[in-house]
């Protein structure tokens, strides 16, 4: 396996974070009780506990570039995540950018923003 990077997110509760990631696909491939990996194919989504997360305050994120990024929104949606903009967690729709990209982004449960990137 080559170099790659993973993404480091807040998580209030992460039983609860599992079970909302399972939804979308992912599979837990460890935890214990200060950190947890999910993935789902080659994405890798990595959590640690922060039990007093203010999510109105949170600025945690990361980007996922996708390949077919309408099915992985439309995975969101089937899933019982709300398309809007106030909430979490929630979805919102990729569009096309001034940059030329399609992004989207989801917001998990503990208001870590994942920005859903098309790749070009």
């Amino acid at each position: 396996m080559g170099d790659r990077a993973t993404a480091n997110l807040a998580s209030r509760d992460l039983a609860a974070t599992s079970a909302f990631y399972t939804r979308l696909g992912f599979v837990e491939q460890f935890r214990d009780e200060g950190w947890m990996i999910l993935a789902r194919g080659p994405v890798v989504l990595e959590f640690f506990p922060f039990p007093d997360l203010d999510r109105a305050t949170s600025s945690f994120g990361c980007c996922l570039r996708l390949d077919d990024v309408d099915s992985f929104v439309q995975v969101c949606v089937d899933a019982g995540v709300p398309v809007g903009d106030r909430g979490w967690p929630r979805v919102h729709l990729p569009q096309l950018e001034a940059s030329g990209l399609r992004i989207g982004a989801l917001l998990d449960p503990d208001a870590n923003l994942l920005r859903l990137i098309a790749n070009p």
